[in-house]
């Protein structure tokens, strides 16, 4: 069985035709047994618009980007295809940030 993708790790996924397949950070926490095989991500590009909810984070696995806070979804694990690499403590929290600001939270 595959591993489960962990919070802070940089995944490529297939998000479907409208998204195509793309790097995304694994913001959800660990699952049980008992719970859905899902996993929250936030969705990396390479096509950058200048907004404040593009969260640039450096990385040697990655193409020059950013992860767009405004682009959260949950999905099945089984479309996380193979780990990319892990955020640093520092980067997920500018991530995380970003999130809460979009949220209002």
């Amino acid at each position: 069985m595959p591993r489960q993708p962990e919070r802070g790790e940089v995944w490529m996924v297939d998000l479907g035709m409208a998204q195509k397949t793309r790097p995304a950070l694994i913001l959800s926490i660990g699952y049980s047994d008992d719970d859905r095989a899902l996993v929250t991500v936030v969705s990396h590009t390479t096509t950058l618009r200048g907004s404040g909810f593009e969260i640039a984070v450096p990385a040697p696995f990655l193409k020059p980007g950013a992860f767009m806070v405004q682009s959260i979804t949950t999905i099945p694990t089984r479309w996380a295809l193979h780990r990319l690499g892990r955020l640093t403590t520092e980067h997920l929290a500018s991530v995380e940030d970003g999130v809460r600001r979009w949220l209002g939270l």
